[in-house]
């Protein structure tokens, strides 16, 4: 079997994220885990996973901290897994994932949305700046090296920016 390769070293937050959650399996588990199952055989039969995969994808959402291990029964031996506080941040990004596939993949309508639970009124799930609470969206926001950015990140960052504006002069030009 090969290997794949770890993004785990990676600068890039969104490669790190990747090496979490980045496999369809850890993503369908985590939403289901946010809907309420917490046993192996709910897992199991929700999403019709061999069991030597879903072994291995509980394990790894254990590992990386996304769902804690709990005993239930000693005899026989039974555990649980419960989100914890960061796998539990990881709803918007399924909220975000479902409106997405609403707008793009649902040719006969939306098969499942998000209301508002005390009107029952659809939301459309968007991503806002918490200090000016304007919508974040490029042109009018865009990536920057943090502050913990390796001076090659962001020497990578500004030349990739400096390329998006050459294109973009270029684009203007031939207008």
């Amino acid at each position: 079997m090969m290997r794949r390769k770890s993004f785990e070293n990676l600068e890039c937050p969104i490669a790190r994220s990747l090496e979490r959650v980045g496999e369809w399996w850890s993503i369908l588990i985590l939403r289901d885990a946010l809907l309420g199952s917490t046993r192996f055989e709910q897992f199991q039969k929700n999403l019709d996973i061999a069991p030597n995969i879903l072994t291995r994808r509980l394990t790894a959402l254990v590992e990386s901290g996304m769902l804690e291990k709990r005993r239930y029964s000693e005899r026989p031996p039974r555990d649980e897994y419960v989100l914890t506080e960061q796998g539990k941040d990881f709803r918007p990004v399924l909220w975000a994932l479902l409106a997405w596939g609403n707008r793009h993949f649902a040719p006969d309508g939306a098969s499942l949305v998000i209301v508002d639970a005390e009107t029952g009124a659809i939301a459309e799930p968007v991503m806002v700046d918490a200090t000016s609470l304007r919508r974040i969206e490029a042109p009018a926001f865009r990536t920057a090296p943090g502050p913990g950015a390796s001076d090659a990140f962001r020497a990578r960052h500004a030349k990739r920016a400096a390329l998006r504006a050459e294109v973009a002069a270029a684009l203007l030009s031939d207008a």
